[in-house]
């Protein structure tokens, strides 16, 4: 899904479903090498008023995540089931929530997207299009798509990033994901299916576009960033 709200919500899922799920998908993401070490968290939509998440615990492997180690969070990310600390990145979740209605929000780390969140941080972001796999993103029905990928800088003021995280995504709600500089790719979708297949699309196009960047050649065009977004990102 893009940023916009999905005309159907998706079927609730219950805690314990989406605990196992998470857990799965844990591992899963871990064999691709993009939540080595620590690193990525993930949640699930569980109630929408009041709001509640299915989230990964913090400082966790994901390659052994099991379905004790989810959290259920309040709208404030403080835990109301389940045991351990809940990551400060979830205000980051929340505010992908809030902004466009998504039911899952995936987070991972992965040595590419850190590589072009870098190499293009001066321009804000980078561009996708020619790609036939940019038709697996909600709402995408070509391969001449232009999916423009913002790259926040990094910080560990999260209430503040989450704040930029909800207004950049309210301002523009065709985006799929973004990225953190130096750090990693959030993408999410109506449901954790979507999501899953949003960062398995992105992670494929960052990968080749790394690549292509490594090894000198074209890479990913420098397009201008449009113009709303880019004085969004600048406030």
């Amino acid at each position: 899904m893009s940023g916009k709200q999905p005309s159907t919500a998706p079927s609730p899922i219950s805690f314990a479903e989406a605990a196992n799920r998470l857990a799965d998908l844990g591992r899963e993401l871990y064999a691709h090498d993009w939540v080595l070490g620590t690193s990525g968290n993930f949640s699930v939509v569980l109630e929408r008023e009041p709001l509640r998440l299915a989230v990964t615990a913090t400082q966790l492997d994901k390659g052994l995540l099991t379905p004790d180690q989810i959290l259920e969070v309040d709208a404030e990310a403080h835990p109301v089931h389940g045991t351990g600390i809940p990551s400060n990145e979830t205000l980051l979740h929340m505010a992908v929530v809030r902004a466009c209605g998504a039911g899952a929000v995936l987070h991972t780390h992965s040595v590419w997207s850190t590589i072009l969140s870098e190499a293009h941080a001066a321009s804000g972001g980078l561009g996708l299009e020619n790609f036939e796999m940019l038709k697996g993103l909600e709402n995408v029905k070509s391969h001449e798509h232009h999916e423009w990928i913002p790259i926040l800088e990094n910080t560990q003021d999260i209430p503040a990033l989450a704040r930029d995280v909800e207004r950049m995504i309210g301002a523009h709600p065709d985006l799929h994901g973004f990225l953190l500089r130096r750090h990693g790719l959030y993408t999410w979708g109506q449901d954790l299916a979507a999501a899953k297949r949003h960062i398995e699309i992105l992670e494929f196009l960052l990968e080749v576009a790394g690549r292509e960047h490594c090894a000198g050649g074209k890479g990913v065009p420098h397009h201008a960033e449009p113009e709303a977004l880019a004085r969004q990102l600048e406030e």
